[in-house]
């Protein structure tokens, strides 16, 4: 058992719609490791990092991703941060991986101020460019297909990967 499609991108790239519209087109479960963490810890993502650090959370996240990988067969959609550990990436290589690209315009628009966001404190739009600029290639080395979602709709995003992954 494998998932259908996982969706990979930095914060802002709609993985989370994505991965429901496609889950709906396909009549298969959708699944988000974020969401996985949050439900087996009690506590929202953005406490784990202040409370805990963003080592822990790393830790939780691959285990998350592991599992999901293992179990989940539908739509999967991982956290941004989620392929910078090397086993995660190895989990993935061979999977439907699906890169959603997103500039640093829309990024920002779509995140907004970071509320919630633990790595954006501070100066949102310099902190979301870093991570574009760190995480991009990673992305691009796990992703089978790469879709870009600057100016278009969640809806727009997902027809191209249903067109891509019949």
């Amino acid at each position: 058992m494998s998932p259908r499609v996982v969706l990979v991108g930095p914060m802002g790239a709609g993985k989370t719609t994505v991965a429901t519209l496609l889950g709906q087109a396909w009549g298969v479960p959708v699944r988000d490791t974020d969401a996985d963490i949050e439900a087996s810890t009690g506590r929202e993502i953005s406490d784990i990092f202040v409370e805990s650090g963003e080592e822990h959370f790393r830790e939780l996240e691959a285990a998350a991703v592991a599992a999901a990988v293992a179990e989940h067969d539908g739509v999967l959609a991982l956290g941004g941060g989620a392929v910078l550990r090397a086993e995660t990436r190895e989990l993935l290589a061979g999977l439907p991986v699906v890169f959603l690209r997103v500039g640093l315009g829309d990024a920002v628009k779509r995140v907004g101020l970071g509320v919630g966001r633990p790595l954006l404190l501070g100066n949102v739009r310099a902190r979301i460019k870093a991570l574009l600029d760190e995480r991009t290639p990673v992305y691009e080395s796990v992703a089978a297909h790469v879709v870009d979602t600057d100016g278009r709709t969640p809806a727009e995003v997902a027809a191209d990967i249903e067109e891509l992954l019949p």
